[in-house]
């Protein structure tokens, strides 16, 4: 929505113009309405909610922030309650319900037929981020006796309360999933045609208990529109669509990068967190890296008599760390991506260092060539430091590289989070490295 419309938005309902306002937003998209009611308060977001055409206020409902659908669900009568559910997608349910506090659900289920309330409860003994928790059941299954004339007619019958009905999934009377068939292939078939005939029986699909991280990257890699999710004997328990997926992947690389900068991941927005609870995900691992610059203080405590012999050394120590912890970070960024996408596996270990090595290798000498012509001509603080300097710039950065290339892979080994081998942690790990190398390629480079 447009900064005009929100504020005409605004204006109608400060000036009490409710009819006009109801009118303009029976016009309006159901996710424009969701974001302007979201920055209103509980009363005027109930009241502009019990405005809306019903199968318009359910569609808005589904976007509203977490928030706001507690206080409407706390709001709203058990009338106007059930009338929610009835003509609410089975998975935006299930979304709703999770973020919400325990008296909340207990109304909701008290509102909900025994069959769906059954269903809920077994939604929710899913494993959080697993994809049996983010399924919807609201997709057309067909059995593969049918002709395409009795697919179109059940398709007709029931698809419209169905979440999509762009691919149909053939079942046998067991609910075993034996294939799929495409509401394209059904439109364009004769209608003799027998389903048996027309679907693929080549699935790819996911387990209810699968990481709902690598379903996003089976979308990502194969362009599904939806994806079926079965149980252990293979039975057809539900299917994922691609805008629960979208959340999915928003969420996981929203969580990534909050590793790579060294806080603990949550789900809350960030104006909507006390300072405390910022406070709290990001303190512990600001304690652990500060102690882990103690080492590095430890190192050129180790070294004062090096230091104290060669003063112009102090002067290269911020460049030296930078450098080396920027050319990590580098690689880990992009090795932590690929891997997140999929692109990158820990069988490709030996290409990613090969790879790393070599670009390790070019950087370093070119950097180190600059930073020599630099020290000769510029600083002029002598042959011996600058080649001292230059050398150890060198082997910091293909350090740093290959560093920074393979513990990401490690931790996906070891069954981690490959982001927390990333920003700060590489920085702390490259800089106590470096500082080891400078001062000891500089002992025995100056005879110290």
């Amino acid at each position: 929505m447009n900064e005009l419309k929100f504020f005409e938005m605004l204006k109608m309902i400060n000036e009490k113009q409710y009819q006009k306002l109801k009118n303009e937003l029976s016009e309006m998209n159901e996710v424009d309405i969701a974001e302007l009611m979201d920055s209103l308060d509980q009363n005027t977001t109930l009241l502009i909610f019990r405005m809306l055409p019903k199968d318009l206020a359910v569609e808005v409902f589904a976007h509203f922030s977490p928030e706001h659908q507690s206080s409407i669900v706390n709001a709203v009568t058990d009338k106007e309650l059930t009338n929610i559910l009835d003509e609410l997608y089975f998975d935006d349910m299930i979304d709703m319900i999770e973020e919400m506090p325990a008296n909340l659900v207990n109304k909701i289920l008290k509102n909900s037929n025994p069959e769906e309330r059954k269903l809920i409860n077994q939604f929710l003994k899913y494993p959080v981020d697993s994809a049996g928790s983010i399924m919807t059941i609201e997709y057309v299954n067909l059995n593969k006796d049918m002709t395409v004339k009795q697919a179109m007619a059940h398709i007709k019958e029931t698809g419209l309360n169905k979440e999509t009905v762009y691919t149909c999934y053939v079942t046998n009377k067991n609910w075993i999933l034996e294939g799929i068939v495409t509401l394209r292939s059904l439109v364009t078939s004769e209608e003799y045609m027998k389903i048996e005939d027309l679907m693929e029986d080549d699935i790819i699909y996911v387990n209810t208990h699968d990481d709902q991280e690598s379903v996003g990257n089976l979308f990502t890699k194969y362009g599904f529109m939806a994806l079926p999710v079965v149980d252990n004997e293979n039975r057809l328990t539900g299917i994922i669509t691609f805008d629960d997926i979208l959340d999915v992947i928003e969420q996981e690389a929203t969580e990534d990068f909050q590793r790579m900068a060294a806080l603990a991941p949550t789900e809350e927005r960030y104006l909507d967190s006390s300072v405390f609870l910022l406070a709290k995900h990001r303190i512990p691992w600001l304690l652990i890296l500060m102690i882990g610059a103690t080492i590095t203080g430890g190192i050129i405590s180790k070294f004062e008599d090096v230091l104290s012999s060669v003063v112009a050394l102090t002067a290269f120590i911020p460049m030296l760390m930078d450098t080396g912890g920027n050319s990590g970070n580098q690689s880990s960024t992009l090795i932590i991506r690929g891997l997140a996408t999929g692109e990158i596996t820990f069988k490709d270990k030996w290409k990613v260092l090969w790879k790393e090595f070599r670009i390790s290798i070019i950087s370093g000498i070119i950097l180190a060539s600059v930073n020599f012509l630099k020290n000769m001509f510029i600083d002029q603080v002598g042959l011996a430091v600058s080649i001292t300097v230059s050398i150890t710039l060198v082997f910091a950065v293909m350090l740093a590289k290959i560093i920074g290339g393979m513990l990401p892979l490690v931790a996906k080994k070891l069954k981690l989070d490959p982001a927390i081998m990333a920003g700060p942690l590489i920085t702390t790990i490259v800089d106590a490295i470096t500082l080891t190398l400078y001062f000891t390629v500089a002992t025995l480079l100056l005879n110290l």
